[in-house]
């Protein structure tokens, strides 16, 4: 959309005295917004977003003003042009949507409390205060903030408390920053604070529902965190704290607050004694994510909401390569072979994915851009392959410069890639374009022609797909000296294949180490070379084997049958990279038979098959001392066994179940969504189900909340599931932020998923009233895209969601979900019988 004008473009602020008296009883806010800057014309204008306007003056008279809520603006008319001090005296609510100023609501012994946050990210800071709610208007903030204030609450914001005065508290002057970075909270809170080698403190803030051990595990990450990025960029945290805080409702995962970073509860707090490590692992990342966002987003921030991948796909790159320099026992990159890549491979090879470059102008396609899976994913995907194209030492350097020229200011993905290739002699610009201002992927066939290694690259799709005829500019990563380390032909030819492989003496592959955003699709002899040797090859490389057969399979380019018998090679590897690719084809697997048909029969007893020797190696109780593959790899395979009904497993998960029953979070958190989950398929009752749903509200363990909503959703019976839909609703049990959660988990249940879809279809407006604001609103279109796989209910979706292709920010994601129910139906119908033979044959 052209033509739109920014409000920076009328009005250029340069600092703001903002006022805020927040009153909780009532949920009103009043508020004067003291703005001084440059007015680039008379009329000009900034934003606000559902308030009452009480004056707006300027150099301390009154001027003529125009409330437009369609455009979220105040027109102003100024009597002159050039430096000015605005003044904006107002009146708003506290929202219940989680966006702007909202109340997040929890419980300590039995009685309701609340705590006030915000969350401004993309356009919400305009629902606090008027301003110029762009990324690129920069200034200074003075904060103060009155509200009705009890004893022993505490207050936090961006920068710390410098007086409190008539019952209001003064922060410090911000350094430049951008309003959607803004944040401040009160409340009843619990805290731990450090302070690292440079003398920043850190802290994490949540509220007394929580036992104070929980905060240990983030303060130590945090800390951390912060001391190895003033290192790795060489450039010092800007601001004297960084607090973290928990809130107990939040639309986001977390979010980068410059200094006051906030978080959804499961992503901060965590019981150091009964937590899995795969949580662990996701706690810190997410802590790492935001923390990187303190240099890149916040101390350098995108000019403009099209280059929000510039913040995003960055900050996903630092949380792995953080953690694991300060955790290196984790190997967290195989995290992000497991979770990050096939996300974007997945999504990425839809026709009409957007490219992780978006042009953007219309605020309310801005939420529409976080697009987890590319600006997050597939983004971050890019800045690995770049990472391994110029090597730490160049990056480091780039980074160092590219925050000296553009601190405190705004920035673009071109000036990035300017610091980076000048430190590493090498034109960044022209290779990471190719990957940023286009959509999709290639695959690159390697085949053997007239004795002859040739190599090609076309785009990939997953279902149907206008080519183009896009190119890129692959980093190869081949294991043969003949390969360049750059492709941007069409067609290459490397030389005699037969010479090439002896010389090797090593089966042919290229994207060596699965950092190069392709797959690779080998004809039958390189494959055969390949699966001949493949117990030679690291973990991550047979992941890559699985993980590119099983795509090329969903694209039509292979048979999924063909890849069936391949299944049983891996089956004993110990290796978590491996079992996840492996279960990934697997569970896939399931969407070909029909539930409790003969088919399924066949398939439960293929998952039997390939589960049995780990299961019986790892057993259900995690060991003191065993690896993290064996911690990681454990859930993988008892999962397997529960799916196959196998008995003893069942019986196992019973028996663990009986045991614990005084106090089930005691379970060990490794198992314990399995073990629980199983007791309600096999051993339900209404007594059971009441009594792990009264768990759920009363636990403020978040990670015991989640494995009890993975049990509850998995119920068989119908009259507990129709139980379980009325409380969707009730915010008391299930709060709209853990909604999409159990929405998924009914969804994909066989018995509950004709509930669940009526439910959606008919509370709609619910939803859009509740979470609608919320830029993970779409999602729960994407995840209902993601269990439909019949053609009644490709049917049913169209129907429901063509009608609301139009609605902004809401067209894209409709338009690509029903391609993907398609696409599934269509090869399911095609390939069903021979998958099912296949199995077959294997278990016979």
């Amino acid at each position: 959309m052209t033509g739109i004008t920014h409000a920076y473009d009328t009005f250029q602020p340069t600092h703001y005295d903002i006022f805020i008296d927040i009153n909780r009883g009532t949920k009103q806010i009043s508020g004067k917004s003291v703005i001084d800057g440059d007015a680039k014309q008379k009329d000009i204008f900034i934003q606000q977003k559902n308030m009452e306007i009480e004056s707006v003056q300027a150099d301390g008279n009154d001027v003529p003003f125009e409330v437009d809520n369609k455009k979220e603006a105040i027109n102003i008319t100024l009597p002159k042009a050039g430096e000015t001090t605005l003044a904006v005296t107002y009146k708003a609510t506290l929202t219940d949507s989680m966006m702007g100023i909202y109340p997040s609501y929890y419980e300590v012994d039995g009685v309701k409390k609340e705590i006030i946050g915000t969350q401004f990210e993309t356009t919400f800071a305009r629902q606090a205060f008027p301003s110029v709610d762009e990324p690129e208007a920069k200034a200074k903030f003075d904060l103060a903030i009155k509200f009705d204030e009890k004893p022993g609450e505490t207050i936090l914001a961006n920068m710390p408390e410098v007086r409190k005065e008539n019952g209001v508290h003064y922060f410090d002057t911000t350094v430049r920053m951008s309003t959607y970075l803004i944040a401040f909270a009160f409340g009843d809170l619990q805290s731990k604070i450090t302070t690292t080698k440079s003398g920043v403190k850190v802290g994490v803030f949540a509220t007394k529902a929580h036992k104070a051990n929980e905060l240990d595990f983030a303060l130590d990450i945090a800390k951390r965190a912060i001391e190895f990025y003033e290192d790795f960029y060489q450039t010092p945290y800007p601001l004297p704290h960084s607090w973290q805080l928990a809130l107990p409702d939040f639309s986001a995962g977390a979010m980068e607050n410059w200094g006051l970073v906030t978080y959804r509860e499961a992503y901060l707090t965590l019981d150091p004694d009964n937590t899995s490590l795969d949580t662990k692992q996701l706690v810190a990342t997410v802590i790492t994510h935001e923390l990187a966002h303190q240099w890149f987003g916040d101390l350098v921030t995108m000019k403009w909401w099209d280059d929000l991948w510039l913040n995003e796909s960055f900050a996903n790159m630092m949380e792995y390569v953080s953690v694991d320099a300060i955790e290196p026992d984790w190997h967290v990159w195989e995290m992000f072979q497991t979770s990050d890549v096939p996300a974007a491979l997945q999504r990425d090879a839809t026709d009409g994915v957007q490219s992780v470059h978006v042009d953007v102008e219309d605020p309310a396609e801005i939420d529409a851009l976080f697009d987890s899976a590319i600006v997050y994913a597939k983004g971050a995907r890019m800045l690995v392959m770049m990472r391994a194209l110029v090597g730490d030492d160049a990056l480091r350097k780039g980074l160092k410069n590219y925050f000296a020229a553009h601190q405190y200011n705004n920035a673009q993905g071109n000036d990035l890639w300017s610091a980076v290739g000048e430190a590493a002699g090498m034109d960044i610009g022209g290779i990471m374009n190719s990957w940023l201002q286009q959509p999709g992927y290639p695959v690159v066939s390697a085949s053997v022609v007239d004795g002859k290694l040739a190599l090609s690259q076309q785009q990939f799709f997953i279902g149907a797909g206008e080519d183009k005829g896009r190119q890129w500019q692959i980093p190869l990563n081949g294991n043969y000296d003949a390969v360049p380390t750059i492709v941007s032909d069409k067609t290459i030819t490397l030389g005699d294949y037969a010479e090439l492989r002896q010389a090797a003496g090593k089966p042919f592959r290229v994207n060596v180490g699965n950092n190069s955003h392709f797959i690779v699709k080998y004809d039958d002899t390189l494959l055969q070379d390949i699966l001949d040797h493949h117990e030679e090859l690291d973990a991550i490389s047979q992941l890559q084997i699985l993980q590119d057969l099983r795509l090329l399979a969903e694209g039509k380019q292979i048979s999924y049958a063909s890849i069936v018998p391949l299944l049983p090679k891996f089956a004993d590897s110990h290796s978590t990279v491996v079992n996840a690719a492996l279960y990934r084809v697997a569970n896939d697997l399931k969407k070909f038979v029909t539930p409790g048909s003969d088919e399924e029969k066949q398939l439960q007893v293929l998952f039997d098959k390939l589960s049995a020797k780990e299961v019986a190696r790892l057993g259900w109780t995690p060991k003191a001392g065993e690896s993290n593959d064996d911690q990681l790899t454990r859930p993988y395979v008892l999962n397997a066994a529960l799916y196959a009904k196998n008995a003893d497993a069942i019986a196992s998960a019973h028996d663990l179940f009986t045991k614990n029953a005084s106090d089930l979070s005691n379970l060990s958190a490794d198992i314990r969504p399995y073990v629980l989950r199983n007791e309600v398929k096999n051993y339900g009752s209404a007594d059971l189900f009441n009594n792990l749903l009264n768990e759920y509200r009363k636990s403020s363990d978040a990670s015991y909340k989640q494995d009890l909503c993975v049990a509850l959703t998995a119920t068989p019976d119908a009259k507990l599931i129709a139980e379980l839909i009325e409380k969707f609703e009730d915010a008391e049990t299930i709060k709209p932020q853990d909604l999409r959660a159990w929405y998924r988990g009914v969804l994909s249940n066989d018995e509950g998923q004709q509930a669940a879809w009526d439910w959606i279809r008919n509370d709609w407006q619910w939803l859009d009233d509740t979470v609608g604001g919320d830029m993970e609103f779409t999602t729960y279109i994407t995840v209902t895209s993601m269990v439909f796989h019949t053609p009644e209910r490709l049917a049913e979706f169209k129907a429901f969601f063509e009608p609301k292709l139009n609605t902004p920010g809401m067209t894209r994601e409709i338009s690509m979900d029903i391609k993907v129910v398609e696409t599934r139906v269509a090869l399911i119908e095609s390939e069903k019988a021979a998958v099912n033979a296949a199995v077959a044959e294997i278990v016979k």
